[in-house]
């Protein structure tokens, strides 16, 4: 179709073309018409003398020559049609000119002539507008190949413009993006804009000189297509820009879940907080290239030290001293709020300020490090150029934060582990030394001392026997009291009256025991496991132990509340407080033995405000499966 169409208007382009060849030809080549036309009559009139010739054959020239060259060459050769009509064919000798007939004849041609004419402009024009038609589709898609073959948009226009200027014949032609710099103002040019108001999306700039029917055609013809072709050069550009955009986003991503899922096996693996940290600093550099970036930890003292840190290009540097959390900094945000925080050092104060300007850091985020719901630290991506942290930094630097977290706890939880086997060992050593020294200084020393009286009785059975009699009842007397010491060491142990009537009557007896005044509230209504009655028992009567050795207190609160799940457990004395679990005093083995049942166990005890000791086990058996795996879970996360 396509094929047929070109020769059509190659064919059209021949017959009508848009501007006639000089009028000398014309004239030519009319007088070759009517001559052929004379001439083949003549033919055809003696090859059969009987056939009466017909003008009508003249009409085909005057139409030809009409159709090129217009109406009045047409007139003109239908006229001399006529003439050469009447004078060969009408009569034997000259003319034989007849108004009747010869004028028929003219008015017949020259009627042809006006109606070919009128027709053969009609057709030339639609000729000439389809050609024009076809060049502005061809110059479109040339424009189109220019401009949207390009990956560079400013380069497409460039070609675009070159291509337009010459296809127009115009000295220069400038294709403009709406956003760029404004020329609707500037003299010696003709701008037209491609799009209305807020559709608006570039503008085509042409010289001055531009005669104005070719700028009003440029614009009614061009200007739609390439407002078009524009149109889709932007789409194409935001798409691509979105794609871009969306690439640069998956491989950050995947980049970010490689880094976590190295870090995470490191944690999982129990590898030391050192090189957790250092790997977490590392792979932070990775994901945040060219940025600074360090781990710092808030002390006990109101100050912050750096853990890890590494410059923009990845070096480790060397620690720092602590610094104090005073001015506006990210770590005193942190500190107050818990929240990510990002700051401009250029306008921050004090001395954690004052370190990150001298080493050139301008800007920064943290995000708080939390660990078993306490603030540790701060992980930090530091900026020392003139383009701030992304804005992204601190979602990213999340999961980053609970490895780190986890590692910590891990470590610490495998510290108290190890700890706590160590005091349970020394506590074993130390109730079996008391126990062979209660059976050596109680029941052994009675028992050697019973053995020698009845070696005494055996000795004098036979001369004095109110002697021997009264040797038995010492013996017996010596037997009670060394049951009586059994019973006490064996209470020692595990007390009886724990057993026999359950905790209410227990805690009660340690109530009255003790040496400082003691309120007791219990709401205890039913029976508890064995293991966690103990527990309690020995949670209370080493909490009153203490208070009566060492809290100089006037009076001692001990409150016991059970539900379905857990029981829950309060020592408070008004004492001088001050208590640490570490010094000795018998607190760190209670930890040891609240959590071995998967409790918890805290100590609050304040200088010069009392002492407060809770703890709550849980009821139920402790999953062994649970615990062993909740670490490796909180790893993976």
């Amino acid at each position: 179709m396509t094929v047929t169409n070109a020769v059509r208007g190659r064919l059209m382009s021949c017959l009508l073309p848009a501007t006639p060849p000089p009028l000398a030809v014309g004239v030519v080549v009319a007088v070759a018409v009517v001559a052929a036309e004379t001439a083949l009559l003549g033919a055809v009139r003696t090859a059969s003398p009987a056939t009466q010739p017909s003008a009508a054959l003249y009409i085909l020239g005057v139409l030809a020559v009409t159709t090129v060259w217009g109406a009045r060459l047409g007139v003109l050769t239908a006229l001399a049609s006529t003439v050469a009509f009447n004078y060969f064919h009408v009569g034997s000798n000259g003319l034989h000119l007849t108004v009747s007939q010869d004028l028929v004849r003219a008015v017949i041609f020259a009627t042809v002539a006006l109606v070919s004419s009128g027709l053969a402009n009609v057709a030339r024009s639609r000729t000439i507008e389809a050609q024009q038609r076809a060049a502005e589709a061809d110059l479109a898609a040339e424009l189109a190949r220019l401009i949207l073959g390009q990956d560079d948009l400013g380069a497409g226009l460039r070609a675009g413009s070159r291509h337009l200027a010459t296809r127009l014949g115009l000295p220069s032609a400038s294709i403009e993006l709406a956003d760029a710099p404004g020329r609707d103002e500037v003299g010696g040019a003709v701008v037209l804009g491609l799009g209305d108001g807020p559709r608006r999306v570039g503008r085509l700039v042409l010289p001055d000189a531009t005669p104005p029917a070719a700028v009003g055609r440029i614009r009614d013809r061009v200007g739609p297509a390439l407002e078009s072709i524009l149109r889709t050069a932007l789409d194409r550009r935001e798409l691509v820009g979105t794609l871009r955009v969306s690439q640069r986003a998956t491989r950050a991503l995947l980049a970010e879940q490689a880094a976590l899922r190295r870090v995470a096996t490191m944690v999982a693996a129990g590898g030391p907080p050192a090189e957790v940290f250092a790997a977490v600093t590392a792979e932070l550099h990775r994901l945040f290239e060219g940025f600074s970036t360090a781990l710092i930890r808030y002390e006990p003292d109101g100050t912050v030290s750096s853990i890890c840190a590494r410059d923009a290009d990845g070096r480790l540097l060397p620690e720092s001293p602590s610094l104090p959390i005073s001015g506006e900094n990210v770590a005193g945000v942190i500190l107050r709020t818990r929240r990510t925080a990002r700051i401009d050092y250029d306008a921050a104060t004090g001395p954690i300020a004052e370190g990150a300007r001298a080493i050139g850091v301008h800007s920064g985020v943290g995000v708080p490090i939390v660990v078993d719901g306490e603030l540790w630290g701060v992980a930090l991506v530091m900026s020392a150029r003139t383009d701030p942290v992304p804005a992204d930094a601190g979602a990213r630097l999340q999961g980053f934060t609970e490895l780190v977290a986890t590692a910590i706890a891990n470590a610490e939880n495998r510290a108290q582990l190890v700890a706590s086997r160590v005091r349970l060992v020394a506590a074993a050593d130390d109730a079996r030394r008391r126990i062979e020294r209660d059976l050596h200084d109680g029941p052994q020393q009675r028992i050697v001392s019973l053995a020698l009286r009845l070696r005494i009785a055996e000795d004098s059975a036979l001369d004095d026997r109110s002697a021997v009699r009264q040797l038995l009842r010492d013996t017996v007397g010596s037997l009670t009291e060394i049951h009586e010491s059994m019973t006490d060491l064996a209470r020692g142990i595990h007390p009886a009256l724990l057993t026999q009537g359950g905790l209410g009557p227990m805690l009660r007896t340690l109530a009255r025991r003790s040496a400082v005044p003691v309120e007791l509230q219990l709401r205890v209504e039913q029976r508890l496991p064995e293991r966690v009655e103990v527990a309690v028992y020995y949670v209370v009567s080493e909490a009153l132990t203490n208070i009566a050795k060492h809290a100089q207190a006037s009076v001692a609160c001990v409150t016991v509340a059970t539900d379905e799940r857990n029981v829950r457990l309060s020592v408070h004395d008004d004492g001088v407080g001050g208590a640490d679990p570490s010094g000795g005093t018998g607190l760190g083995g209670l930890r040891d033995r609240v959590e071995a049942l998967g409790g918890r166990f805290s100590v609050v005890s304040p200088p010069a405000q009392g002492t407060t000791l809770t703890a709550e086990i849980p009821v139920a058996e402790p999953d062994p499966v649970a615990a062993a795996v909740s670490v490796p879970d909180a790893a993976a996360r």
